[in-house]
């Protein structure tokens, strides 16, 4: 017999948020999610490593800043996760952790084989004791086995497609949604790895070609279309990975932090606007009175605008995995798109 897929816990409290009675002042505006389950120890330590150097300031190899407004922050050290995850076989979720290096939460593994460890970015609702597997190197005897060597689509999505499993995306159904997602044959997940992210799977070119009244074999295609948050459609090999869920901690963006010593724990300095600069330091500086010179926003460089979502891609360029492309309000209102409201 196979096993049942993991419960939904409906007494969760991680869509809730943990305010503060305000007996100081860096408390009072202080919201944080309500993450009771996460592991109160430390790291698994041969799975890290010290995060050392003049990179914690936002520097390359050479010494210049690539990045401004880092540095300082909570002495950390790196979890090495696993966002390939080849590895077959039965993993069972020994803890759910914090981790400083990413926004998600991730999952500490144990393989009921080989007793190895690692860690992968957990699932939303995902908790110590659930058993997940990866199914990137097919699908394992026993399963076929139980279904009577039977290869039917339906029945093996209805026994592999759970919270936490890793599979291709040409076994994923339509509709599922999913996160940590590969772009090609092989390569590990990259998309939809932050706190509350995920994409939708939409169906296969196939399906939308054959509707259209191609043929079977003109038809044939190697590519899923998957739908990202931003509304943006892409197309992407059907042999890539991705796993079933939501990514974890997805109340984060309403957290608030309190104060500004909070976001130096977290290596994030302040931020001066170009408007109170001199003149030397920044396009918008100097003048008198809060004046940016009758200029368009620009960047500190005085190459792009700094607002509007200017798009720096070249026009002949073109990005031929988006088969829709993410809604751009160009600077304009979002009143003004949808027609509704007049302006006074």
């Amino acid at each position: 017999m196979f096993e049942a897929p993991p419960p939904i816990r409906e007494d969760d409290l991680s869509n809730m948020m943990r305010t503060y009675k305000p007996r100081t002042p860096g408390v009072r505006h202080l919201k944080r999610p309500i993450n009771d389950h996460l592991w109160k120890g430390r790291a698994h330590l041969p799975l890290t490593y010290p995060r050392k150097g003049h990179g914690i300031g936002g520097r390359n190899n050479s010494g210049r800043i690539m990045v401004r407004h880092r540095g300082g922050g909570h002495k950390r050290r790196i979890r090495m996760v696993d966002f390939s995850r080849m590895e077959a076989g039965k993993h069972t979720v020994e803890r759910i952790e914090h981790d400083p290096g990413r926004s998600a939460h991730i999952a500490l593994l144990n393989h009921e084989g080989t007793q190895e460890k690692s860690y992968i970015v957990a699932a939303e609702g995902m908790r110590a004791g659930d058993v997940v597997q990866s199914y990137r190197k097919g699908i394992p005897a026993d399963l076929l086995k139980s279904m009577g060597g039977v290869m039917d689509p339906a029945m093996i999505a209805a026994k592999t497609a759970w919270r936490g499993n890793c599979l291709p995306l040409h076994m994923i159904p339509p509709g599922t949604l999913i996160y940590n997602i590969g772009l090609r044959p092989g390569a590990h997940g990259q998309l939809c790895r932050s706190a509350g992210t995920y994409g939708q799977l939409v169906g296969s070119s196939d399906a939308q070609r054959q509707a259209a009244g191609e043929t079977q074999r003109q038809s044939k295609n190697i590519y899923v279309n998957v739908k990202l948050q931003s509304g943006e459609v892409r197309k992407i090999h059907k042999q890539a990975c991705a796993t079933i869920g939501v990514a974890s901690n997805a109340n984060y963006n309403r957290r608030q932090l309190g104060k500004a010593g909070r976001s130096r724990w977290l290596g994030i300095r302040p931020t001066v606007r170009g408007l109170a600069m001199n003149a030397s330091d920044h396009p918008h500086g100097g003048g008198r009175g809060k004046s940016k010179g009758n200029v368009i926003p620009i960047s500190i460089w005085g190459r792009t605008p700094a607002k509007s979502g200017f798009k720096t891609r070249k026009k002949s360029n073109v990005n031929r995995a988006v088969v829709i492309p993410r809604v751009r309000n160009q600077g304009r209102r979002k009143r003004d798109q949808s027609g509704g409201g007049t302006r006074r």
